[in-house]
């Protein structure tokens, strides 16, 4: 059957409809974005071009800064050009891309954020099988199985939402294309849709999470026969990413595991998992991690020397 759309744009209500708050908004998102774009494009730098860094720890890290370049891209470059635009509309297939994307990366995130968290738990509870249990096949195999689990999710959400006739309404109570806020503008009853992105969304987060839970609590009972050292360095990298795994997984739970209920708030929580926590990525795995910090050192150390040669 084929499906009634009489819409072939959307238009966002943003953040904000105070003149002034958008500029202010305009000012503080650029330069998140900024520090996003430029702190994550350093750690793959880094990464990449520093062989102490090619284990699978780092390996990880850099699927992580990818997914964060990407993740917040899909959002964040229209978010503060609506910010200075009067007319702040999307097209019914920019609308449907940007769905795609945006759930595409965040779902990479979760799955590469677990990930990284099972390689704590090898490296800290079995040291000796490390290198057995982190092979260059088991590293590749998770990541790539991230990439597919996360292409699945993205493809379901979108097509379950897309699916649905659009007839008048068009105006999405958000600054970007997510399943609650579009599925509100649907002429048509949402209910089993809403219970399957409950469950296609809302269940990934909280399972993951739980996971991810479920690790660190069997590593910190473990860390109980080591040496002060080894909890120390354990414990810094271990609450790094658990510090990440919170600003992210809290407000996914809290936006996709209940039905399509929108509030006031929604927008500022979402703001968390498509901004902030892209932004603290790098920030966290580079001021709290003496690898990456040492790393970046050796990288620019011969930069700098090279300038100074030059104008000398």
């Amino acid at each position: 059957m084929a499906v009634t759309n009489n819409v072939t744009e959307f238009m966002f209500l943003g953040l904000s409809q105070d003149p002034r708050m958008q500029l202010m908004f305009f000012a503080l998102f650029l330069l998140f974005y900024i520090v996003i774009m430029v702190g994550n494009l350093l750690i793959l730098l880094t990464v990449f071009s520093d062989p102490r860094l090619h284990t699978p720890m780092y390996f990880f890290l850099g699927n992580l800064s990818f997914v964060d370049i990407a993740y917040s891209s899909a959002t964040a470059p229209k978010m503060i050009a609506d910010f200075v635009s009067e007319k702040k509309t999307i097209s019914y297939w920019g609308c449907i891309t940007q769905m795609f994307t945006f759930h595409f990366f965040g779902c990479a995130e979760i799955f590469v954020l677990t990930v990284m968290a099972f390689d704590r738990y090898a490296a800290i509870c079995h040291p000796l099988r490390y290198t057995t249990i982190m092979s260059v096949n088991v590293c590749t195999t998770l990541a790539s199985l991230s990439w597919l689990g996360a292409l699945s999710h993205s493809f379901v959400q979108t097509l379950l939402t897309f699916r649905l006739p659009f007839c008048s309404a068009r105006t999405i109570d958000h600054y970007f294309c997510d399943v609650h806020p579009v599925l509100k503008l649907a002429c048509a009853d949402t209910t089993l849709i809403n219970m399957l992105v409950v469950a296609n969304s809302g269940l990934i987060s909280l399972g993951c999470f739980l996971i991810l839970l479920a690790s660190y609590v069997v590593i910190l009972f473990s860390l109980q026969k080591r040496s002060a050292e080894s909890r120390r360095k354990a414990l810094s990298t271990c609450g790094s990413h658990l510090t990440v795994v919170t600003f992210f997984f809290v407000p996914c739970i809290f936006i996709y595991l209940r039905p399509s209920t929108t509030f006031p708030v929604d927008k500022a929580v979402s703001v968390f998992y498509t901004t902030i926590t892209p932004m603290l990525n790098p920030l966290i795995y580079t001021l709290r991690n003496e690898d990456v910090k040492n790393a970046m050192k050796r990288l620019w150390t011969p930069i700098v020397s090279l300038k100074e040669k030059q104008k000398g």
